[in-house]
Parts: C-alpha cells; structure tokens; sequence
C-alpha cells in the first residue's frame, strides 16, 4: 500500500469505528436515559388531567421531534467529523464545533432532556417532567465536573476560545464564527 492509500484505509476505518460506537452509544445511553427511563416512569404513574391539553401535545411532539433531530445530528458530527463517540471511552480527536455546536456547547445534553420533557408534555405526565429535571442537574454536574476540564486538558486553547464564545446551555442567537474548520 502507498502511503496516501493508508492514510485513507485508516481514515475510513477510523470513522466506521467511530459510526459503529456512537450507534451503539445512542441506543446504551440516550436511548436508556430519554427512551426507556421515561416510558418506566410513564407505566408507574397517572397523567396529569390538567394537561392533557392538545396545545400542550402539540408543544410535546414538537419537543420530541426537535430534541431526536438534534441528538442524531450530534451523534453524526462526533463520529464523522470527530472521528469519535460521545462516550468516555472513545472521544473524539478533535473538537466537534460545528452545526448547533456554534449556537451551545452542549446540544446532545439540550436534545435528551427535550426528548424526556417532550414526552412528559406529550403524556401529560409530571413525574417524567421531574424526571427530566433531575437529568437536567446531573447532566449539569456532570459537564462542569468531568467533561468541561477534560476538554480543556484535551483541547487547550481551542476549547477555551470555544467555551468563552458559545454558552453551556441557553443556545445564543447566531452562531459562533469563530474556529468552526474542524
């Protein structure tokens, strides 16, 4: 093999990996945490009458849809563009900055807890909207705790000049132009 075509074989099977290690990422952990979690709690509890409303459905679906959307598009861009998965174990090799990336920091935390609080509207059912809350703040602690100092040990100034430019969870208005070529 010339070097240039190892230099592909390696890149494309960088990236399978990383494609078949965030599928199998999403269905462990999103898909426990904003999938089965929810639909549990939904089986041990009654729906609030209050808010079995249809304008509220409508604001849950919506939720839901977005909250899907945003979560794939997050899990493409860490396996395609990162060359990594969302999990611990097999991170990314370079900062995945780009798409919703430039609007917050953490668009796949956004997108699971508008899943979970989607279907809480869509159910009508408060214990799965708590539920979304108490996800909400470990998912907060998590962040500040492990995921944001290992970024910056990883990724040095570029995370810093990230992280000073693109909020943690309120998505700013325009997106962040700042170093987006990876």
């Amino acid at each position: 093999m010339h070097s240039a075509d190892s230099v592909e074989y390696y890149n494309r099977l960088a990236m399978s990996s990383a494609i078949l290690g965030s599928a199998i990422f999403l269905v462990l952990a999103p898909g426990t945490v904003a999938g089965w979690m929810p639909r549990w709690i939904r089986s041990r509890s009654n729906a609030a009458v209050w808010l079995e409303v249809d304008a509220v459905r409508v604001v849950g679906a919506l939720l839901f849809t977005a909250g899907l959307l945003i979560l794939l598009d997050c899990f493409a861009r860490f396996a395609i563009q990162g060359l990594g998965t969302p999990a611990p174990v097999a991170p990314t090799k370079t900062l995945v900055v780009t798409g919703l990336y430039r609007y917050v920091r953490n668009p796949m935390y956004v997108a699971v807890l508008a899943l979970i609080l989607g279907q809480g509207l869509l159910w009508a059912n408060l214990q799965v909207m708590g539920y979304g809350c108490a996800v909400w703040v470990v998912f907060h602690f998590w962040v500040m705790a492990y995921e944001e100092p290992t970024l910056a040990d990883t990724f040095a100034s570029q995370y810093a000049d990230f992280r000073l430019n693109v909020p943690r969870w309120i998505p700013r208005l325009t997106p962040w132009i700042g170093n987006v070529s990876h």
